[in-house]
């Protein structure tokens, strides 16, 4: 599996903007709306996730509200596999399973169709992906939903590691994790 050189890190990583005190005060959000609108830095993403993931057996790509559905659908059509989004409460039409994880200040959800993952496998195989983590509650609760949904969660693809605030280790309890850049 190909890695991406220095020089090719520092694209994607150039490629980002952050912006200080947002969402609140203290916190230099990872503004990825930057990489969408550079093509070069875009497609060498794509380009770089296409060529990890499309020996596996990937059945499914699932891409965690919201900006894991511009990654997930995009590389789900590049792939040739179906996408499933990973939703907050009350956004999916049909009939949900849900998953509840604990932040700061209380409780959160995701949720995704019951009928997800239905195909001709048992057990379906599914990379999940968002542009960060960060905490990683909500990651490690998309995790948990995909498994509880009767797929087996291959994965977790994150485009950017928040490494000083390590949120990829619960996950990598139960699912090993990937990450395109990772910052300290």
């Amino acid at each position: 599996m190909k890695e991406l050189s220095d020089n090719q890190k520092e694209i994607l990583l150039n490629s980002i903007r952050t912006v200080e005190d947002f969402p609140k005060p203290g916190i230099g959000f990872k503004d990825i709306t930057t990489l969408l609108g550079d093509e070069k830095a875009y497609t060498l993403l794509m380009e770089h996730l296409k060529d990890r993931y499309k020996n596996q057996d990937i059945d499914y790509v699932a891409g965690i509200e919201s900006r894991g559905f511009i990654f997930g659908a995009s590389l789900a059509t590049m792939l040739g596999v179906k996408f499933v989004p990973i939703r907050k409460p009350g956004k999916l039409p049909y009939t949900t399973i849900s998953e509840k994880y604990s932040l700061e200040y209380g409780v959160d959800e995701v949720e995704i169709h019951i009928d997800a993952f239905k195909c001709k496998k048992d057990k379906p195989n599914v990379l999940l992906i968002d542009d960060l983590i960060a905490t990683g509650g909500t990651a490690k609760a998309a995790v948990t939903l995909i498994n509880k949904a009767g797929a087996n969660c291959l994965e977790a693809c994150f485009v950017i590691n928040l490494k000083f605030l390590g949120g990829d280790a619960d996950i990598k309890k139960i699912t090993p994790v990937y990450s395109v850049l990772e910052i300290n």
